[in-house]
């Protein structure tokens, strides 16, 4: 059985491990080397997709923070606490991208079901795999049989950045919907914590000063530093097929999710355990990796990918309406709610293992 995976990054790398680890044969195809990789970007990644990354894909456990208590704010609530959801133990973790994608990396460089090569421009070539999994934005697999998705522009901007502080016993992740958008203090070391404000877009061309408005909601942290702001436009979107013949859709390429549940990787993580379930089940009964392993993915998780993407997108929609009409009447019910422990232990469920 042999597989190719075309495209770079986390997910690429994800799903070749996971592959490999079942004794696949895995070529990853890439049309463009990472030479230079984003270190103040972080991923979160929830209890149960970190359990199954350590099982199935490779331990990420000396690389991770992990958090206990997230802590919900807006600012049509004074500054009141709106939300509070804590496990004692764990209830997700935080993780840098690089360091993530080094691991993956260096685990599967010398795996001898594994290799990288350049992408071929002649599609002839794909005729050699039992399954093609396409992750890539711009290839000519993609503008032929992956371009219609409904698409959600939201017209705010991500702005994310690493903050050096003095040390503090640092296992709380912030949430604040402010004016001008969702702010998240994502807590990465004793001294360190990642940031991820996703600004609503202003009518004029001033640039944006993030360093204030980071001090502005920055109740907790004696901030040394503030590292190199990077930045990119926010939309979500859902593809509206997911494969082609033996061709199938995956990671970025399916979904893209607004990132103030911090969901987009972990619904990828259980998109790679659904796929390497119905694999899984195939190789069992002796049936060959085919057109059916992407028609059995599509059945079982199209909808639930959709539903879940689109109650994200009810939760920025939420509070975007409470920012524009200043009314605190909704966070008051959701404060209220959110008192109610079987509320609360439902919501915590859902963020943790999806639907």
């Amino acid at each position: 059985m042999k597989v190719c995976i075309i495209g770079n990054g986390l997910s690429v790398l994800a799903l070749a491990k996971a592959l490999v680890n079942q004794n696949i044969y895995v070529d990853i195809l890439s049309q463009n080397k990472i030479n230079t990789l984003n270190k103040t970007r972080t991923i979160g990644i929830s209890k149960s997709n970190k359990e199954f990354f350590n099982e199935h894909i490779t331990n990420i456990q000396k690389i991770i923070w992990k958090i206990n208590k997230i802590e919900i704010f807006t600012d049509n609530f004074k500054n009141k606490k709106l939300l509070n959801f804590q496990n004692n133990n764990e209830l997700f973790s935080i993780v840098k991208n690089f360091q993530l994608f080094n691991l993956l990396e260096k685990s599967l460089s010398k795996n001898k079901f594994f290799k990288k090569k350049k992408i071929p421009k002649n599609l002839n070539y794909f005729n050699d795999y039992d399954l093609v999994i396409n992750t890539d934005y711009s290839n000519i697999l993609t503008k032929k049989y992956f371009s219609k998705k409904i698409i959600k522009k939201y017209n705010s901007t991500a702005y994310v950045t690493i903050i050096k502080h003095l040390k503090i016993k640092n296992n709380i992740a912030t949430q604040i919907f402010t004016k001008r958008g969702p702010l998240a203090f994502l807590p990465i070391s004793d001294n360190q914590t990642s940031v991820v404000y996703s600004l609503h877009n202003l009518h004029s061309s001033k640039r944006e000063n993030i360093s204030f408005l980071i001090n502005k909601y920055n109740f907790k942290y004696k901030i040394q530093k503030i590292e190199k702001v990077q930045s990119f436009e926010l939309k979500s979107y859902n593809l509206r097929s997911y494969f082609y013949k033996n061709i199938l859709a995956f990671g970025d390429l399916l979904h893209r999710v607004h990132p103030l549940a911090g969901q987009g990787f972990n619904m990828t993580i259980r998109d790679i355990k659904s796929l390497l379930e119905i694999i899984r089940n195939k190789k069992d009964l002796g049936l060959p990796l085919d057109m059916s392993v992407c028609r059995d993915f599509e059945k079982k998780i199209k909808h639930n990918n959709f539903v879940f993407s689109n109650g994200i997108d009810f939760i920025h929609e939420f509070f975007n309406f409470e920012r524009k009409t200043n009314i605190d009447v909704l966070s008051k019910s959701v404060h209220f709610l959110g008192k109610n422990s079987s509320i609360n232990k439902l919501f915590t469920k859902i963020a943790d293992s999806g639907l």
